[in-house]
C-alpha cells in the first residue's frame, strides 16, 4: 500500500461511517478496544500526556513536544486534523513521519478493520483507525513520551483508551453542541472524561461553570488538579520590541520564558505545556527551566502563523468565538490597521463567532475550504449579512481562487488574514506560501 492508497482507504471509511456520536455513546470505546487488541495493544506501555480542550490543545501539544525534546526525550505527537498532509498528524522527533510509514500503519490495520466491519458495535471509525495507526507508529519508533491530542470531546474519543501519565484540559467553550451538549457543563463533562484516577491534571483558565465540573470529576477519581489562576499562576508582558514574555509560578518554582511575537493566548498554552511536561515521569524540572529557551523560536503552523511581513499575511486556524476574539485582539495590536480577511467555517460553527474578526475589516471574502465539511460560501455570506446588514461580502467558492485573488488585490501596507477553520488554514498555507516565496 502506498500513500495514495492509504488515504483513499481512510476516506472510504469516512464516507462509510457506521454510526453517529449518539450510538458511540451507547457502546463506548468497544470498537477501538477491539481493533487495538487485534494488533497487540500498541498503546500499552506508552508514557502519555493526554490533551483535550475546545481550543489550544494542538498548540499545547506542540509546545509540550518541544519542551520534552529539549531535555533529550524522544517524542511522538499525534494531533488532528492535518493542515495539508495526512502525515502531519503523526510526528516523531519534531517532524511528520514519512509517507511510507503512514501507509504501512494503515496497511497493517486494514485487514483488522475489515474483519470488524460486519459487527455494528465493533466496527471501527476512520478516527479509530487513524489513532490506532499513531500507537503503532510510536511503539515502533520507541518514543520516550507520547503527546496525544483528542479529536472530539474526550470521554468517547478514540485516544481515551490510554492510561496517561498526565492529562491536560486547555479550554472549554460551546462547540460541537450537536454531539457534546448545549451547555458548558455538558461539554466540560465530556472533556473531563480524560481525567484518570491519581493522574495529575493540568487545567487552563476555565469559566466557573466548566471549572466546577472538571474539579468535581478530579475529586471523584482522586486526580491532583493544577489550574491556571489557582495552583498555577501566569503573568505576561511585552518588551519594547513587542516580544511576549511570561512567568509561570508552579508551587515553589518560578519559570520565565519568551514567545517572540506570538499572541497573548500563546502564553496560556505554553504554560499548560510546561506544567504538564514537568509532571511526566523521570522529568528533571531543573532541566526544563533552561529548556524553555526553545519556545522563543518555535513557530506553530496554522496558529497565528505570519507567512510574510511585506506584504503582511497571517494564517490562523481559529474557529471558536474565543479563539477568533483572541486573534482579532492580536491583529489589532501588531498588524497594519487596514485588514482584508478570507473566511471559511465548518458547517456546525455559528457565524456569530466571526464578529470580532469582521470588525474593522476593509474587505471580506468568503469561500469553502473543504467540499464536505465547510459551509457553502453563499450560505456563509448570508449568515454574515444577517450579523452585519449592509456589509459587502465577496463570495468565491473555490479557496484557491479566493486566496490568490485576495493576495493579488491586497493594497500596499494592508494586512491579509485567512481564518475560520483548520481546513482554510491548510488551504492558505498551500496557496499563499509559494506566492510569497522570494523571487
Amino acid at each position: 500500500m502506498d500513500l495514495d492508497a492509504a488515504v483513499a482507504y481512510v476516506l472510504g471509511l469516512v464516507r462509510a461511517e457506521p454510526t453517529g456520536y449518539a450510538e458511540r455513546a451507547v457502546h463506548g470505546l468497544r470498537a477501538m478496544d477491539a481493533l487495538l487488541a487485534r494488533v497487540g495493544d500498541p498503546h500499552r506501555g506508552l508514557v502519555v500526556l493526554h490533551v483535550a480542550g475546545s481550543k489550544g490543545k494542538g498548540s499545547t501539544a506542540l509546545y509540550a513536544e518541544a519542551l520534552a525534546r529539549a531535555v533529550g526525550r524522544r517524542v511522538g505527537t499525534y494531533t488532528s486534523p492535518h493542515l495539508e498532509h495526512w502525515t502531519e498528524r503523526y510526528r516523531v522527533d519534531g517532524a511528520p513521519i514519512a509517507p511510507q510509514a503512514f501507509a504501512a500503519a494503515v496497511a497493517r490495520l486494514r485487514p483488522e478493520v475489515e474483519a470488524l466491519r460486519a459487527d455494528p458495535v465493533l466496527c471501527p471509525s476512520f478516527f479509530d483507525l487513524l489513532t490506532a495507526a499513531a500507537f503503532l507508529v510510536f511503539r515502533d519508533a520507541g518514543v520516550d513520551v507520547c503527546v496525544l491530542e483528542t479529536g472530539l470531546g474526550g470521554r468517547l474519543d478514540a485516544t481515551n483508551v490510554v492510561a496517561p501519565a498526565v492529562t491536560c484540559i486547555t479550554t472549554i467553550e460551546l462547540e460541537h453542541t450537536d454531539k457534546l451538549g448545549h451547555t458548558l457543563e455538558a461539554i466540560a463533562a465530556e472533556k473531563a472524561g480524560i481525567v484518570k484516577p491519581g493522574v495529575p491534571c493540568v487545567v487552563g483558565a476555565l469559566a466557573p461553570a466548566a471549572g466546577a465540573v472538571v474539579a468535581a470529576r478530579a475529586g471523584t477519581v482522586g486526580a491532583p488538579l493544577l489550574r491556571l489562576g489557582h495552583e498555577l499562576a501566569l503573568e505576561t508582558r511585552r518588551d519594547a520590541s513587542g516580544a511576549l514574555g511570561a512567568t509561570l509560578v508552579d508551587g515553589d518554582e518560578v519559570v520565565s520564558f519568551s514567545l517572540g511575537d506570538a499572541p497573548e493566548h500563546a502564553a496560556h498554552n505554553a504554560a499548560l505545556a510546561l506544567a504538564s511536561v514537568r509532571r511526566l515521569p523521570a522529568m528533571a524540572r531543573a532541566e526544563l527551566t533552561t529548556a524553555t529557551a526553545v519556545l522563543a523560536a518555535l513557530r506553530l503552523p496554522g496558529r497565528a502563523e505570519l507567512l510574510s511581513r511585506s506584504p503582511w499575511v497571517v494564517v490562523d486556524a481559529a474557529h471558536t468565538a474565543e479563539s477568533l476574539r483572541a486573534l482579532a485582539s492580536w491583529l489589532d495590536a501588531v498588524a497594519p490597521p487596514r485588514r482584508h480577511v478570507v473566511l471559511s467555517t465548518s458547517r456546525d460553527k455559528p457565524a456569530a463567532a466571526l464578529a470580532p474578526i469582521l470588525a474593522g475589516a476593509e474587505r471580506v471574502v468568503v469561500t469553502r475550504a473543504d467540499p464536505d465539511r465547510s459551509l457553502p460560501a453563499a450560505e456563509l455570506a448570508r449568515r454574515i449579512l444577517a450579523l452585519e446588514p449592509g456589509r459587502e461580502v465577496e463570495v468565491v467558492e473555490d479557496p484557491t481562487v479566493a486566496l490568490g485573488d485576495a493576495l493579488a488585490r491586497l493594497p500596499a501596507g494592508a494586512a491579509l488574514c485567512a481564518t475560520g477553520s483548520v481546513y482554510l488554514a491548510g488551504a492558505a498555507r498551500r496557496v499563499l506560501r509559494p506566492l510569497l516565496a522570494p523571487g
